[in-house]
């Protein structure tokens, strides 16, 4: 199970955050959420401009009381799954390294699978602080292009474990190569895929090819026609926690269902294999770190 834990749950909690003046008034006067036109998307991902700074730089600091509402979510979460099930931690927020030491401190007795993108990528020297400073498993990997760039972090010793997502990766065997180096440093490898079954698919190959593998990401179990996207594959794609890799051609998929995707896109856009110049100007979360 993955879940979220960090600046989203308490931005709006009076004392929780300590911030910039106007930093935090974006967070709660829009809350996150899908969906919406691309005009109304633009204005709230303008007012969550925040995101767009890298976290050394944000001035966001959790308080004690901030820290100690994130340990009661995470004890809740544990009191429903209990402690059989493994829990990875994403979304902290643009919190600085010393917050996320503080806080991976705090879990760590509900033995977190990994904490994942506490600080960008590039910040090497600060992975290795973080990871040495607690037994949290950290993880990073979803931004990383190529195998060189994940060749320093792994140097350093400052991750547990990668996050690669062949779509940003390089793809197929790139990803196999970036999760056979990690092997090599002793590393754990979790695929991080919010995608098509596609994607999912390619993914499931890599996994089956890499000795390191430990978990494929996967966030469409409540989407009731994510499996209906192509043909030619079981259903439901994931069954018990598992997929089947087939042994026919290719990644074993028929064909792309254009009707499925046609019935479910997003307000405002009109068809799919469309051009997306429109987005070289979009004011985005579209950046090369999380």
């Amino acid at each position: 199970l993955k879940m979220d834990l960090g600046l989203m749950q308490i931005a709006h909690i009076p004392g929780a955050v300590t911030a910039p003046a106007g930093a935090l008034e974006g967070f709660r006067a829009n809350p996150r959420g899908r969906g919406g036109t691309l005009e109304e998307r633009k204005a709230r991902n303008l007012a969550y401009d925040a995101q767009n700074v890298q976290h050394p730089f944000t001035g966001l600091h959790f308080t004690e009381k901030g820290i100690d509402l994130l340990e009661q979510y995470i004890h809740e979460v544990r009191e429903v799954i209990g402690y059989e099930i493994p829990l990875a931690i994403d979304h902290v927020g643009h919190i600085s390294l010393q917050d996320g030491i503080r806080l991976s401190r705090r879990i760590e007795k509900y033995v977190p699978a990994w904490l994942e993108d506490v600080i960008p990528w590039q910040y090497t020297e600060q992975y290795r602080q973080l990871q040495q400073a607690t037994s949290v498993p950290i993880c990073t990997g979803e931004d990383i292009y190529l195998k060189e760039g994940f060749e320093p972090l792994l140097r350093s010793g400052g991750l547990s474990v990668i996050h690669p997502d062949l779509l940003t990766s390089g793809g197929i065997l790139e990803t196999k190569k970036i999760g056979d180096m990690a092997q090599d440093h002793g590393v754990a490898m979790a695929i991080h895929m919010a995608e098509s079954p596609i994607a999912a698919m390619a993914a499931a190959h890599v996994a089956t090819a890499t000795e390191n593998f430990m978990a494929l990401e996967y966030h469409s179990a409540d989407v009731d026609w994510w499996d209906d996207i192509v043909t030619g594959l079981p259903k439901p794609l994931v069954k018990d926690g598992f997929i089947t890799v087939p042994d026919k051609p290719g990644l074993g998929i028929d064909d792309v269902v254009d009707e499925v995707i046609s019935q479910h896109l997003q307000p405002g856009v009109t068809g799919i294999w469309q051009s997306t110049e429109h987005w070289d100007n979009e004011h985005s979360w579209d950046r090369t770190w999380s």
